[in-house]
């Protein structure tokens, strides 16, 4: 067994942890931001990291109103221009702590105006030493080098954050994540078995929006590492502007399809590639009916949310699990480790 399905098998406990661990500080930042409230949000991270950054950018402003913006760090270490951030949030987030652009923007941030927050997986890290406020996601080691768990866990993270910056969040229904994220666990069997249809795949789109667009590129990015595949993503709506004409019979096309107010255009999205006659395999929970279909991938949960908050809102961390439990899979289908991808290392140093 690779060391990345284990580390994906411990995430109801990893998610846990965090939520356990990080909750008191986090009501600590609630009431600072009560007080003063930050004008607008930067979020600063590469790789799985800036994934999650995307997932924090559509949370944070379709709950709070603010608006969020994710830094582009060259600006900072290749042009060196200077950011006006006063009354700024600058969120920076990397699994080890030790992404040398990401710190860059964190101490600049700080030294002008911006209230720094560090979400890292290492406590002793650089990144949790110069933020204002340090989170730990608290995954524990992880070995694999392609990121499974302090994925979902900076994920949490961001529901906690979101939180703090006023959503209507329960932290209840965060503390069914993990429970959420077990029955997704479940799904590894039906998914060693589909994964042997891919076998000889070797490039494919994967779709999402709203919520779920940083699933899409999380799901490719672990399809690039770990299976060498070339996999392209898109939103669903920037799909339809030109790239769905590669779509097609030897193109397989992956999709994430939760309930709520993106499944309209998901759903004709899915028909066309029908017509295309395109291989395709989706995820979704038993919310969505419509799209509980014999080959997609059915949580075996219902997410749907009728609250305040949209229905898709806690849809991420259980979806993503099968998309990590289908990368690992195909690559041992395809004799391939998935632990110790050609070319990669943990912790990748770029300026």
């Amino acid at each position: 067994m690779s060391k990345m399905l284990d580390e994906i098998r411990q995430q109801p406990h990893t998610l846990e942890r965090t939520l356990r661990g990080e909750l008191r500080g986090f009501e600590k930042l609630k009431r600072r931001f009560q007080e003063k409230p930050p004008r607008m949000v930067v979020l600063a991270a590469r790789g799985t990291s800036d994934n999650a950054a995307q997932f924090g950018r559509y949370l944070i402003e379709i709950t709070t109103g603010i608006p969020v913006s994710l830094a582009a760090p060259s600006v900072s270490t290749l042009y060196h221009s200077s950011l006006r951030l006063d009354d700024s949030l600058l969120v920076a987030i990397s699994q080890s702590g030790e992404s040398t652009d990401t710190n860059v923007i964190l101490e600049e941030g700080r030294q002008r105006g911006a209230f720094t927050i560090g979400i890292t997986n290492e406590k002793n890290s650089t990144m949790a030493s110069i933020s204002d406020h340090s989170v730990l996601v608290r995954a524990g080691k992880e070995k694999s080098v392609a990121a499974t768990k302090t994925y979902t866990g900076q994920l949490l993270s961001f529901y906690l954050l979101a939180w703090a910056l006023g959503a209507k969040i329960d932290i209840d229904d965060l503390r069914r994540l993990p429970e959420w994220t077990a029955a997704a666990l479940t799904l590894e069997p039906l998914i060693r078995t589909r994964a042997e249809r891919f076998r000889f795949m070797d490039h494919a789109v994967v779709i999402g929006r709203g919520l779920n667009y940083a699933n899409a590129f999380e799901w490719a990015l672990k399809l690039m590492e770990t299976n060498y595949i070339v996999a392209e993503r898109f939103s669903q709506a920037d799909i339809l502007h030109g790239p769905i004409a590669m779509v097609g019979s030897a193109f397989p096309a992956f999709l994430l399809c939760p309930a709520g107010v993106t499944w309209p255009g998901m759903k004709e999205l899915a028909q066309r590639l029908d017509g295309l006659k395109a291989e395709s395999l989706s995820i979704t929970d038993q919310s969505n009916k419509e799209a509980a279909t014999p080959t997609a991938l059915v949580v075996p949960a219902k997410l749907g949310f009728s609250g305040p908050l949209p229905a898709d809102v806690f849809t991420p961390i259980p979806y993503i699990i099968p998309a990590q439990l289908f990368a690992a899979t195909l690559a041992e289908v395809k004799g391939l480790n998935p632990d110790e991808p050609r070319g990669l290392s943990k912790v990748t140093l770029t300026m």
